[in-house]
């Protein structure tokens, strides 16, 4: 039963992080022009996010979920303007030699705390939780190992999803030209932008 719930779960985290949005444009752009392991970590970054998110909704926190959600338009707004300046860095910074950007522990930390921030500042993401760990547990209330077991799931499927664009992305990497890096770099810099101006628009009006 648990591995049937954990496999459930794994499928929900693998939906929910493999839509391509900024997220995705970010880990695709850091594994061209950082390497695998920046790539790797950045992915990570929001698998957690959603673990965290997934645990707050399969645990049912009402006070919190409440929270978040009172929360959600300054926390948009506070994420698209991070999501702002990072693609401006892009676009004003020439894509780095991917083996000494991977092998620094700092920037690995950086990559892996950004996009936990970038995600965490969806707090609507919550509420997707819910509905779908209440599908999932049905309507009985759940017990802490059930709660556990789908949140790893969630972890699991994220992550997963993660490695494989990932390992994708490096596969192709280096058959790129340093020029063709920057140029990539910078186009998906301002296509962070206007995620970004798209974020804020959509949150105010």
């Amino acid at each position: 039963m648990e591995l049937v719930l954990f496999a459930k779960a794994s499928i929900v985290g693998l939906l929910i992080a493999a839509p391509v949005g900024p997220i995705g444009l970010l880990c695709i752009q850091r594994t061209l022009s950082r390497g695998a392991r920046i790539g790797v970590a950045s992915g990570l970054g929001a698998a957690t996010a959603d673990a965290i998110y997934g645990a707050i909704g399969a645990a049912g926190l009402t006070a919190v979920i409440q929270l978040f959600t009172a929360l959600s338009q300054p926390l948009a707004i506070l994420g698209a303007l991070f999501l702002a300046w990072m693609g401006v860095r892009l676009v004003q910074t020439p894509a780095t030699n991917g083996s000494a950007a991977a092998a620094n522990a700092d920037g690995i930390c950086a990559a892996f705390g950004s996009t936990l921030l970038l995600t965490l500042a969806n707090p609507m993401t919550i509420l997707s939780f819910i509905a779908v760990f209440a599908a999932l547990g049905g309507s009985q209330q759940l017990a802490s190992t059930a709660m556990a077991t789908m949140v790893a799931g969630v972890f699991f499927g994220s992550a997963f999803w993660w490695l494989i664009l990932t390992g994708s992305i490096t596969l192709v990497r280096h058959k790129l030209k340093q020029s063709t890096l920057t140029l990539i770099s910078r186009g998906a810099g301002a296509m962070l932008i206007g995620f970004a101006g798209w974020q804020i628009y959509a949150t105010l009006f």
